[in-house]
């Protein structure tokens, strides 16, 4: 099964979740592009495996580490996950938005090796792969309400990918990833 981007009317015209559709190609195969950023994000991150005080860099004072990008992108899948999950099986209740400074303030992946980390997302990757690839097509057309906008569960997906977009860029521009 093919999963496309969706059209614009599946989610909320906010800018954000726009900005990150808009990071994919037009014709994105939804599942492909989930499945290829897990293994840029690996290619990006293996070497750093072998400089563990890489991980800890940051491109500026009060940024977030490499590692915590990392994080951040796992929690964030998780959050997502949550809310695909929630819509596509028929939710009726609105889902809260996340504050992911507070998230980070309460789990600065500090205390964890790189490679810790790194199993913390691809297990996460691996096990939305499985779920996502499990939704029928009404379950993804499915709408609800999230963040406090209306959006589908595949516009979702779309979202997610777009945001590990957007922070694999700021790896590579601003910690000097490749």
């Amino acid at each position: 099964m093919k999963l496309s981007l969706p059209p614009a009317k599946e989610y909320p015209a906010d800018g954000r979740v726009d900005a990150y559709i808009s990071l994919l190609p037009p014709e994105a195969d939804l599942l492909k592009v989930l499945e290829n950023q897990r293994n840029v994000l690996w290619a990006m991150l293996h070497p750093l495996l072998a400089e563990p005080e890489r991980a800890d860099y940051r491109y500026a004072p009060g940024k977030w580490s490499v590692k915590e990008v990392l994080g951040h992108l796992t929690d964030t899948e998780r959050v997502f996950a949550g809310r695909i999950l929630a819509i596509a099986r028929g939710e009726t209740q609105p889902l809260p938005g996340f504050d992911e400074n507070a998230y980070m303030a309460a789990e600065p992946f500090a205390h964890l090796s790189l490679f810790e980390v790194l199993h913390y997302y691809e297990s996460t990757r691996a096990a939305n792969m499985v779920f996502f690839r499990a939704l029928r097509q009404t379950q993804l057309l499915a709408a609800g309400t999230a963040n406090g906008h209306p959006i589908t569960a595949r516009a979702l997906v779309a979202q997610l990918a777009g945001h590990e977009a957007h922070h694999t860029g700021v790896l590579r521009e601003r910690y000097g990833l490749s």
